[in-house]
């Protein structure tokens, strides 16, 4: 490739763009261009599409590197044609036709379950939404594990709710059928159940995987190793 990517790392749920924080430095001090948009976490169809036009008012190609529900957000925004390369980080690799709840449903709970909080909201002309969020207070142990304590809590405060609606929406197309993929599994996750990430990667015939013995916010941990994945992708690309 003549041309350098452009990086769009997408955030999940639960988080903002704050959480690719040290990985963004990082990519920007190797010379890398680098976009982090907030993602709406409204509705799956609704968070792609406004990811895809993200991307497509990039001149030149683009990698997309999502983290946990950005897995999901990448695996349809990544059609877009100047997408030229997938990274799953921590994250859902959907295939066509599937919700995140029948991806997760084939495995048993994460830890997370137990601290789910279920929030309505109004919509205008519509019946209330509601929002999922993560108990504060369990927040640091079950999804910033591993993350210092004081930034957990900054984090815990901090957190952007995903709409439930998200859950139950099917991809309409899977990305990593013709775009180029790579991974990450953090084998110490309490919030997605390391093997939903392996049978995703496994699925969609990634490249490469790379095992991190991280949590979750695997990002925040190990920001080093998550960019020599994107980079080491970007090397291949040639």
């Amino acid at each position: 490739m003549s041309e350098s990517p452009t990086i769009v790392l997408v955030h999940g749920a639960f988080a903002d763009a704050a959480s690719w924080a040290p990985v963004t430095r990082a990519l920007l001090d190797q010379g890398y261009t680098v976009r982090v948009p907030a993602v709406p976490n409204r509705s799956l169809l609704g968070d792609s599409s406004y990811i895809r036009s993200v991307v497509e008012q990039i001149d030149g190609p683009v990698i997309l590197a999502g983290h946990s529900y950005g897995g999901a957000v990448i695996t349809v925004a990544g059609a877009a044609d100047n997408v030229v390369g997938l990274v799953y980080v921590s994250g859902y690799a959907l295939d066509e036709g599937e919700s995140l709840g029948e991806l997760q449903g084939g495995f048993p709970d994460s830890d997370l379950a137990q601290h789910l909080v279920y929030t309505p909201f109004p919509i205008d002309g519509g019946e209330p939404g509601t929002d999922v969020s993560v108990e504060v207070d369990a927040f640091p142990e079950v999804f910033a594990h591993g993350v210092p304590l004081a930034t957990a809590e900054v984090l815990a405060a901090s957190q952007r709710p995903l709409a439930a609606l998200a859950f139950g929406e099917s991809a309409p197309v899977a990305a990593w059928k013709t775009k180029p993929g790579w991974g990450i599994v953090s084998r110490a996750d309490h919030t997605i159940n390391p093997d939903v990430e392996r049978f995703g990667y496994k699925r969609a015939g990634l490249r490469s995987v790379v095992e991190i013995d991280a949590p979750h916010l695997v990002m925040q941990t190990h920001p080093a190793d998550v960019a020599k994945v994107i980079t080491d992708a970007i090397a291949e690309l040639g």
